[in-house]
């Protein structure tokens, strides 16, 4: 067993201070991650790159998720600064997005200090932005992952869902900061010593933001430092090769293990979340590009179009700023309304905040439980995008846009609460099912013994931490394997509805002024449209989590 030197510990005199500055640095990776999703798809179009090849570039989102997180996590886990086992990598992998933000916004500029010809350097432009993407996404997740698990590090088990909470917040915080700072113009407004667009004004805030906040919360925090045990050690010098790859195989064995032998109601979780995911997939990446598009086609002036990259990306974040507003609201009211999964099912009396308001409707409110909230936020989800083909105004694109604010709301909200209580459930006493433990595969990877049957494991009270770990570690899986499909959708749409350039970022002659010519359904929506069917699936599977034991 590893041991510890030094207590946790958090700067602030009360409470709520110390949980914001925990959870402080959320603000800032959610704020560069709102800058890229909101400009970097107009951005690629307005250089040459047609929608299809943007598509592909978008893979790097569900790759970073699916290998950064779980490497930089074992890498953390066996971290033995000085100053502590998540804090080290945040800053490092702080610094690595920062400069990739600044080769992000001035890519232009960086490849014509050594190509001056404009044609020849349009290639390499392209290929030095899509590189600062990757690098962005790759690190950003590195960021992510420590913070997460600076906060499990930091709270005992009873403050472990208000810091979850708190999390929340700071993220909703951050998205409206984000598209809010994006819907003005900031060139008219900091003038152009530090840049003459709108992306490259930005990228120099996102720097500030990310450096900035993950300073503040590295300041705020004390952790315990990794002592390492002096057998482990031994046992490394003297077998390093096998004992390293023995280490590995063993946690990819417990992993793969565990998926085989999901309970029913986890399987149904992480498969309504996969389904889910499809349809957000798109949303997320394309939805500020769509809006800003159907302003161009059927809303912009005639003299519309100098600088159709900051123009698309302002309108689209104007939409969003009402969205996230909307979001943040809903996750502050929302739980107050909605019955939590260990109530019991007879509560039938508001929260006593909403008692008097509720009053007021001349009967009692029978609240809803997160099951039913969570199919209904898959249904609105799905009644919003499929009539995104048939959106021809920027207000109602907007109206589109809002109405998914709830359900996005939910869909942070509800799968980890269900998936919590399932886990609890699991490790509790007299459940009928107990997943495999680490001994559990052990035994198997040795020979001396199998658990594929299923059965009951023989000793899993002692694991619930390892075990919590493990079944979010899988939900994080159905949550990324989605979007290799979505990207692959959307290739697909786009390669076969736009296969050029995009129209209202410049014509195929080279010029850039935007084309609001409405010749034909607007690639985006209809991908928007194939997710709003997956989600339909979702909530069929959500469905089925009344029926199963």
């Amino acid at each position: 067993m590893a041991a510890f030197a030094g207590e946790s510990s958090i700067r602030g005199s009360s409470e709520a201070m110390r949980m914001v500055l925990l959870t402080f640095c959320t603000i800032g990776i959610t704020f560069t991650w709102g800058v890229e999703m909101t400009y970097c798809t107009p951005y690629l179009l307005s250089l040459g790159l047609s929608k299809s090849n943007t598509s592909m570039v978008w893979i790097a989102g569900p790759l970073s998720g699916l290998i950064v997180q779980p490497v930089i996590g074992v890498l953390s886990d066996e971290n033995t600064s000085r100053w502590g086992r998540r804090r080290p990598m945040m800053v490092l992998g702080a610094v690595i997005v920062a400069a990739a933000m600044l080769v992000l916004g001035f890519t232009k500029e960086l490849v014509g200090l050594f190509v001056e010809d404009t044609d020849a350097a349009r290639m390499p432009t392209v290929l030095l932005a899509v590189l600062a993407i990757y690098v962005v996404d790759f690190a950003i997740n590195a960021v992510m992952s420590c913070s997460r698990s600076l906060i499990v590090d930091t709270l005992p088990i009873e403050k472990q869902q208000s810091g979850a909470a708190w999390a929340s917040r700071m993220s909703a915080i951050g998205n409206v900061i984000g598209y809010a700072g994006g819907a003005v113009d900031l060139v008219s407004i900091l003038g152009t010593t530090f840049g003459d667009t709108q992306f490259k004004l930005l990228t120099l805030i996102a720097v500030a933001a990310i450096l900035g906040t993950t300073a503040v919360t590295c300041w705020a925090v004390t952790e315990k430092v990794l002592l390492p045990d002096a057998a482990h050690q031994k046992n490394r010098t003297r077998h390093p090769s096998s004992s390293s790859s023995e280490g590995r195989f063993r946690v990819v064995a417990q992993i793969l293990a565990t998926i085989r032998h999901l309970p029913p109601r986890v399987r149904a979780i992480c498969w309504a979340q996969f389904w889910s995911w499809v349809g957000w997939f798109p949303f997320l990446f394309y939805s500020t590009t769509w809006v800003g598009e159907t302003y161009f086609r059927y809303d912009a002036p005639a003299s519309a179009g100098k600088d159709a990259l900051g123009d698309i990306g302002r309108i689209g974040s104007r939409a969003f700023v009402l969205s996230s507003l909307i979001t943040l609201t809903a996750s502050l009211v929302l739980p107050l309304v909605v019955r939590s999964p260990d109530e019991p099912t007879y509560t039938q009396r508001p929260h006593p905040v909403l008692t008097a308001a509720l009053r007021v409707c001349g009967r009692w409110w029978s609240r809803p439980d997160l099951l039913t909230t969570w199919v209904a936020g898959h249904a609105l989800f799905a009644a919003a995008m499929t009539f995104a083909p048939f959106a021809t105004s920027y207000r109602f694109a907007t109206a589109l846009v809002c109405l998914c604010a709830v359900p996005w709301a939910i869909a942070g909200w509800a799968p980890s609460a269900l998936l919590g209580v399932e886990v609890n459930k699991l490790a509790g006493q007299g459940s009928g099912y107990h997943p495999l433990t680490r001994q559990d595969v052990e035994m198997t990877v040795l020979g001396e013994g199998s658990s594929s049957s299923g059965s009951p494991s023989q000793d899993a009270g002692g694991s619930s931490a390892e075990l919590s770990g493990i079944y979010f570690g899988i939900l994080n899986v159905y949550t990324t394997l989605p979007q290799f499909v979505g990207t692959f959708i959307s290739m697909i749409v786009f390669a076969l509805l736009e296969p050029g350039k995009s129209r209202e970022l410049g014509g195929e002659d080279g010029d850039k002024t935007p084309s609001a010519t409405p010749t034909g359904p607007n690639a985006i929506s209809v991908c928007l449209f194939i997710g709003a069917m997956s989600t339909i699936v979702s909530a069929f599977v959500t469905r089925r989590l009344r029926t199963l034991e």
